[in-house]
């Protein structure tokens, strides 16, 4: 009787831890979810920022070469297919339960601006023709209030409650979000006045610069010193530097024009092809003569013990013309 009391009791034992390992093996589960979902869905709507930065501060914005029309309409209708790429993306998304409301408010910013472009997409050519441009041009400033509506849906549904999800789970100190204005569409409020769009249009078609794009006088940034981990970087020459978890991009830039700049992008790009890491940091405003730093965290973790590539631009403000001093390619061998 004993011993079977002891078997009975070292089964029950058994059963128990068991079930203590299933629960924790489904709790991993669902916090790795729950982290890959977030890096996901942010990444994408990341690059749906990006879209909006190529749309108005490269293909909307005067002056323009009347003769590139076509170019500028074939790149917008680029812009389309990638964005409903990007909404097709988000459907297949693995969505955890406890994101399902963050999941619906990504695909609905997402659909509002792929139907914006697609409007954009079918005005451009009458916006930059001879004929009927007003009421093409009408069109194009039309959607900029969908646009907003899904920086609105983004910045103020999205990130909020994937940010609650993710407390609610406690891992708030396993994850990172980009800053909210990071992924929004719009650059500048500027662009829901139909007059300003009007005037960006006019100076594409024309050619002439459109009101509003640059301050008279030199516009222009220059690369400066660019480090690593602070391991400084040569251009063309190569480092080896170890990877860690606040990995983060230190880039100088300098003003060298006769202008204040602001709202100054430093893109970096690690690697290349569809693997490549992709980050980004704005300079809010910088003074002539005056140097700044973006400090752009490196997030996703490169390859190690190879030759990696890395690309660092500082993009053209409104009215540069010399850009040949604001791009610098290096290599790095991370190490672990």
């Amino acid at each position: 009787m004993v011993r079977r009391t002891i078997a009975a009791g070292g089964i029950l034992v058994i059963v128990i831890l068991l079930v203590v390992a299933f629960r924790g093996c489904l709790d991993a589960r669902k916090e790795t979810a729950i982290k890959d979902y977030v890096s996901e869905s942010t990444e994408l709507a990341r690059q749906s920022a990006l879209q909006g930065d190529s749309l108005f501060n490269d293909l909307l914005s005067g002056p323009g070469d009347q003769g590139q029309a076509i170019d500028r309409e074939n790149a917008v209708n680029a812009l389309r297919v990638e964005s409903a790429t990007l909404v097709d993306r988000a459907n297949d998304l693995d969505v955890p339960d406890e994101t399902s409301d963050a999941q619906r408010y990504l695909v609905e910013s997402l659909e509002l601006r792929r139907d914006a472009l697609a409007a954009v997409a079918d005005a451009i050519p009458g916006a930059l023709a001879d004929q009927e441009r007003r009421e093409s041009t009408n069109a194009i400033s039309s959607v900029m209030q969908v646009f907003l509506a899904s920086d609105v849906l983004i910045t103020a549904r999205y990130l909020p409650s994937l940010k609650r999800d993710v407390s609610d789970e406690d891992l708030e100190d396993e994850v990172t979000y980009p800053r909210a204005r990071r992924l929004e569409f719009v650059p500048d409020i500027q662009w829901v006045e139909p007059s300003f769009v009007a005037d960006q249009i006019e100076g594409i078609r024309t050619g002439e610069g459109a009101s509003g794009t640059a301050t008279p006088g030199l516009h222009g940034n220059g690369l400066g010193t660019v480090s690593l981990g602070g391991v400084a970087l040569v251009p063309g020459g190569s480092a080896t530097v170890p990877l860690s978890d606040d990995l983060a991009f230190d880039v100088q830039v300098v003003n060298q024009g006769e202008n204040n700049e602001t709202d100054v992008t430093v893109r970096v790009t690690v690697g290349r092809g569809d693997d490549a890491i992709d980050v980004e940091d704005t300079i809010d405003a910088i003074a002539v003569g005056e140097q700044q730093t973006a400090t752009i965290p490196l997030g996703s973790q490169p390859p190690t013990g190879q030759n990696v590539p890395i690309n660092v631009v500082v993009e053209a403000v409104p009215g540069e013309e010399k850009t040949d001093n604001n791009e610098a390619d290096f290599t790095v061998i991370f190490t672990s």
